[in-house]
């Protein structure tokens, strides 16, 4: 019998997930091994029958340029109960798998390693390489690094938000616009940056003062007031879906959101609208304020999540699969692959990243006083400064509380 690996989609989806796993059935079919994939992520080895796909070149070649993911995912954690009763172990030894191959975010490496172990344990150890992924851009990858997806989903994202700032115009109204990104907003600020929006919010915008809903809102009036000053009475702003983690219990319930959460502990911000959300709490100041302006919602998540690929994730993709081939025949184990920019393939190791203290991996957040922000903020951005305080009490009686700089600490 040959060798066999066998493959894993784990989280949700991202731009270049079959560009991966076609890249790594390619190079392991071409050297000899049968690819398996499964179905269902970890679900799949806790259950008696799990569903499976044999991979040949035709499957992988056909799914290599597209969207989503042909192997299906889940957000599945598996529990120790799990591990001790339910674990198939036969389904390694009966089909000779060498290597587990895991794609996903920081949640689907940690549950890998678990894996690895309980074979171990169990006399039949395995490798396991991860191929990290995410939209949210926030693993700590060295050099600035993106992870896989992140290009993609930016460019589908200023796509969108390019037509809704021409709606925007066309209409004379603003758009408020809330992007995906759970712990950072660097997906927010690059779709932002690219399509020039007049504000944009990030929860690392608030690194000196604590962040609240009415800062959020100010924040937006405070570009509504200065368009208003400039003689434009349309915008739009985009949002960060990441603020939702920086605000205090008694914030969230001042917004009316009642999360649910997954089985890794995180809100489910996909199943509440926030662009909705911001878009009340923006009317409802806006209205007492008895300023005149229309504006409406729109969400940018899911829409960029199953996109197409991009040239940049294709190759950069293409890589990290045939990197799985090089570090595993290298007897590398337990780590992730890393791709600099100039092709170089290298094993990262989870212990290398990890808190020492709280054993989890901190996010790459966005470098709020790097250049290319600040220069964004300080070209691109419109706000009320000091200077408008003067035209703005047309509008507002105390245009110091919407001074962009006041409002976050920054003055």
């Amino acid at each position: 019998m040959n060798d066999a690996i066998a493959i894993l989609t784990g989280g949700g989806p991202a731009p270049g997930m079959n560009t991966v796993v076609g890249s790594v059935a390619k190079v392991f079919l071409r050297n000899g091994y049968r690819v398996i994939g499964l179905h269902g992520g970890y679900s799949s080895i806790f259950q008696k029958s799990p569903r499976t796909t044999d991979i040949d070149f035709l499957f992988a070649d056909d799914i290599f340029n597209r969207g989503g993911s042909a192997i299906t995912m889940s957000r599945y954690k598996p529990t120790s109960e799990d591990f001790e009763q339910r674990f198939n172990l036969d389904f390694f030894k009966k089909n000779n798998i060498k290597l587990l191959v895991t794609v996903g975010g920081d949640d689907t490496a940690s549950t890998a390693n678990r894996v690895a172990k309980f074979l171990a344990d169990k006399k039949y150890p395995i490798a396991n390489i991860h191929v990290p992924k995410t939209i949210d851009n926030d693993l700590p990858l060295p050099n600035g690094t993106p992870t896989f997806g992140y290009e993609s989903a930016r460019s589908e994202g200023a796509n969108i938000a390019t037509v809704v700032y021409e709606d925007a115009r066309t209409s004379a109204n603003w758009f408020i616009v809330a992007a995906m990104g759970r712990s950072a907003g660097h997906l927010a600020f690059g779709i932002g940056a690219a399509c020039h929006y007049p504000m944009i919010v990030i929860p690392e915008m608030f690194n000196k003062t604590t962040i609240t809903c009415d800062k959020i809102v100010n924040l937006v009036i405070s570009s509504i007031l200065k368009r208003k000053v400039m003689g434009e009475e349309y915008g739009a702003a985009v949002i960060s879906e990441g603020v939702f983690h920086e605000l205090s219990e008694e914030e969230i319930n001042k917004s009316g959101v009642n999360f649910s959460y997954d089985d890794h502990g995180h809100p489910e911000l996909g199943k509440v609208s926030k662009a909705h959300i911001f878009c009340e709490m923006i009317e409802n100041k806006i209205s007492a304020l008895k300023l005149k302006v229309k504006i409406r919602p729109v969400e940018i998540g899911y829409e960029v999540r199953c996109d197409v690929p991009i040239a940049y994730d294709r190759q950069y993709c293409s890589l990290l699969g045939f990197g799985v081939y090089d570090l595993f025949k290298a007897g590398h184990t337990g780590c992730m692959v890393y791709v600099n920019n100039f092709g170089d393939v290298a094993p990262l190791f989870l212990r290398d990243l990890q808190d020492p203290k709280t054993g989890k991996i901190p996010p790459r957040i966005v470098d709020i006083d790097g250049q290319f922000v600040q220069s964004i903020i300080k070209y691109v951005l419109h706000f009320v400064t000091p200077d408008d305080y003067e035209a703005a009490k047309k509008y507002v009686p105390n245009p110091a509380e919407y001074d962009f700089l006041k409002i976050l600490n920054w003055d």
